[in-house]
């Protein structure tokens, strides 16, 4: 649990110390029409994490509904292999996001960052909240599939990966940001 903890805090801070100084304009700047900003990439972050947290708090007060499919470990070991593989951070094919999960498709107003580092305090303290849940191996479904299934503590893996593959992806939009401004400035000193 700690260093599921450590991880989400060292997400935190790269995202904070990487974007938190940018313009609300940097940050809703897109490349292309099939790209998104970092802030999307943010808003899109909180969007998935929070579809978690029902689902754990309905196992917490005894109301989650497991699916049949958990009864089986191979299955549960493969999805959750699965899903933690496709969204490694070093993998570079693009993935579809599942509708539930989509960004907001206009502009993200203005304090994204702020609602980022509130959101991640609040995952903290879910994992926190769970650690019996997790010694337990207690088993979840997807919240965008109830047929996925796979262990809680793997769902927190899954975030963290998630969470660094969207810095990459956050890093690569602002090096565009910095390469065309670096372009405007030569420009202008001519």
């Amino acid at each position: 649990m700690v260093k599921l903890i450590t991880q989400i805090e060292k997400n935190t801070e790269c995202y904070v110390e990487t974007f938190g100084q940018l313009s609300i304009e940097e940050l809703n700047w897109k490349p292309n029409s099939k790209s998104w900003s970092i802030a999307q990439n943010m808003n899109h972050l909180i969007v998935m994490n929070n579809t978690y947290f029902p689902i754990i708090e309905s196992i917490q007060k005894g109301t989650y509904k497991t699916p049949f499919l958990s009864k089986f470990d191979f299955i549960v070991s493969f999805f959750g292999n699965m899903i933690l593989k496709s969204v490694q951070p070093n993998r570079k094919k693009k993935m579809k996001t599942f509708p539930i999960w989509e960004p907001l498709k206009s502009e993200i107003p203005i304090g994204i960052i702020d609602r980022f580092i509130e959101h991640q305090s609040k995952l903290i303290m879910m994992i926190k909240n769970s650690e019996d849940l997790l010694e337990k191996g207690t088993i979840i479904s997807s919240p965008a599939n109830k047929n996925i299934v796979y262990k809680l503590g793997t769902a927190f893996k899954i975030i963290i990966a998630h969470e660094q593959r969207h810095f990459l992806q956050s890093k690569e939009v602002l090096e565009i940001i910095n390469n065309q401004s670096k372009g405007r400035d030569l420009i202008k000193n001519k």
